[in-house]
């Protein structure tokens, strides 16, 4: 039933992308997508944007192995939306177009912003793609049942295929079609099976609560601090620092930015924003109690020994809690569920490769080409598509038998240390130059680069790239605590050694004179009117 099921949806979604996809010269349509949504499902494709394959098992499964520390992280994920619906979605749509190098050139037209912008975009998206590709294998091996290595690599090979095509001929009106769809059956599902949970508790989440504790090994410890970090200063501090990493690193990722251009204007972008607020925070409490569940049903060992990371721990507590013998309803459900899943894998691979050959044909290339056709702009884009997504399997293909929570990190430092202090400085600060952005993005990228190899992302853990070493020197998980400052520091410092260096108009002197009238000067972004 399972496999039917992928199938269908494989091919229904394929249907719709090419259905709703725009023709070969509406570029505007291509990009941006539906102006003309309903702030309901445009804050479902926001959501779904949000809401990856890694936000739902791997925080599925750092609450089951985890519990408080896990529940922490699914909270960290809706003040990260919060924050981002508050500060950024609004000068976003009025600074953006379609990409990022788009909000950044509104005050800095040159054409280097452009393609630095582009390379930063494919920078931080692509650990972030190896997550869910890498996946993929993994989680058709626990669906459908089969070991073979491989059997996961061409489960890799034939889902990545699939996800080119979602961006190469759906573009954003696809994928927000598909966003739409993945939303509304992954909250439907998720909200059935966290009924079905909270039944075998007799609807009292204390019980719940209670036994997930006595079946977590650990006893009351596994609803306090420190289960995941440890309890000494430098680990309470760690925790601290790996969810304000994870608040704006979350919102800064280009695939999630790039979907504030499709609102109409501001009053449907904020009701848009709430709806995926509510959404996702809706999406987190059902994760937390399925989560907690799955410990309570199955025993944190038993889930521990079915994947160390437990990632299968959403589908795990899905399955027992639908009890055994399971019915024709139940499995029909759980059928339900594990199509969620994969469509929510090929929902957020087809964005960010969306994103990245977004940015590489439209500030990349056609930046080089001054008047280019919107049609030829978008064939290229099609075949950025292409482009990035080729590599991108390849890659994921080869790293598929190693640990992806390391990718999962990099890619979140790298969205927090170099793309949140270029959106802040770009949209709040006048004085911000295109040195500075160069700064900026240099600065934060080299620093996560340089500091990540001595946290425990790349040894000390059974987690890790490399779990049998340990040259562990950063006592951190994330690098937040020293990259996110470096790239502030870095912009901030390359505009004032800019700005100091650059020959200054003599400002207007406010001096009336007896039969004159004073001259005001108003400066705005784009100069002195």
């Amino acid at each position: 039933m399972s496999f039917v099921a992928l199938c269908a949806i494989g091919a229904v979604t394929l249907l719709m992308c090419v259905l709703t996809g725009p023709d070969g010269d509406q570029l505007d349509e291509f990009y941006r997508g539906y102006e003309g949504l309903s702030a309901l499902r445009n804050g479902l494709a926001i959501a779904g944007d949000y809401v990856s394959a890694f936000t739902v098992l791997g925080t599925g499964g750092v609450i089951a192995l985890c519990g408080y520390d896990g529940a922490v992280l699914a909270l960290s994920t809706v003040l990260s939306l919060a924050l981002f619906a508050f500060l950024l979605a609004e000068p976003l749509r009025r600074a953006g177009r379609f990409t990022m190098g788009d909000v950044l050139a509104h005050r800095l037209p040159q054409r280097s912003v452009r393609i630095a912008s582009g390379v930063v975009t494919i920078i931080a998206l692509l650990p972030m793609m190896l997550v869910q590709l890498a996946g993929t294998g993994r989680l058709m091996a626990y669906l459908l049942g089969f070991s073979n290595d491989a059997a996961k690599t061409w489960c890799v090979v034939g889902l990545g295929l699939l996800m080119i095509m979602y961006a190469a001929t759906g573009g954003m009106q696809g994928t927000a079609a598909i966003q739409v769809l993945k939303m509304a059956i992954l909250v439907g599902s998720g909200a059935a099976v966290a009924a079905f949970v909270l039944h075998r508790f007799g609807w009292d989440p204390g019980a719940l609560f209670d036994a997930a504790a006595r079946h977590s090994g650990v006893g009351p410890l596994f609803l306090r601090p420190g289960l995941e970090f440890g309890t000494s200063a430098v680990s309470r501090l760690d925790m601290v620092v790996s969810c304000l990493t994870l608040v704006f690193g979350i919102a800064c990722l280009p695939h999630n930015t790039m979907r504030m251009s499709a609102a109409s204007d501001g009053p449907h972008l904020r009701r848009s924003m709430s709806w995926a607020v509510s959404i996702v925070a809706l999406f987190m409490l059902i994760v937390m109690v399925v989560g907690f569940g799955a410990t309570a049903l199955l025993g944190r060992e038993a889930i521990a020994q079915g994947d160390p990371q437990g990632n299968t721990a959403y589908l795990r507590g899905a399955r027992a809690a639908l009890g055994s013998p399971i019915s024709a309803g139940g499995s029909l459900l759980f059928m339900v569920v594990t199509t969620a899943i994969v469509l929510t894998v090929l929902a957020s691979v087809a964005g960010m490769i969306l994103a990245c050959a977004n940015s590489l044909a439209h500030d990349v290339l056609a930046a080089r080409t001054p008047g280019m056709t919107d049609r030829r702009e978008m064939y290229l884009a099609r075949l950025s598509a292409l482009a990035v997504g080729l590599p991108t399997i390849l890659m994921a293909a080869l790293w598929q038998q190693h640990s992806l929570l390391p990718l999962a990190i990099l890619s979140i430092c790298l969205g927090a240390s170099a793309i949140a202090p270029a959106l802040v400085y770009g949209l709040f600060w006048r004085r911000y130059t295109s040195t500075g952005l160069m700064a900026t993005f240099l600065g934060g990228v080299m620093t996560v680069l340089v500091v990540a190899p001595g946290t425990k992302i790349i040894s000390g853990t059974p987690f890790s790239v490399l779990p049998g070493a340990d040259v562990n020197w950063f006592p951190f998980t994330t690098t937040g605590i020293v990259s996110i400052p470096a790239g502030f520091f870095f912009g901030w410092l390359g505009t004032v050694l800019s700005d100091s260096s650059r020959p200054r108009r003599p400002g207007p002197r406010h001096e009336a004179k007896r039969g004159q009238v004073p001259v005001m000067a108003h400066r705005t972004g784009q100069g002195v009117l």
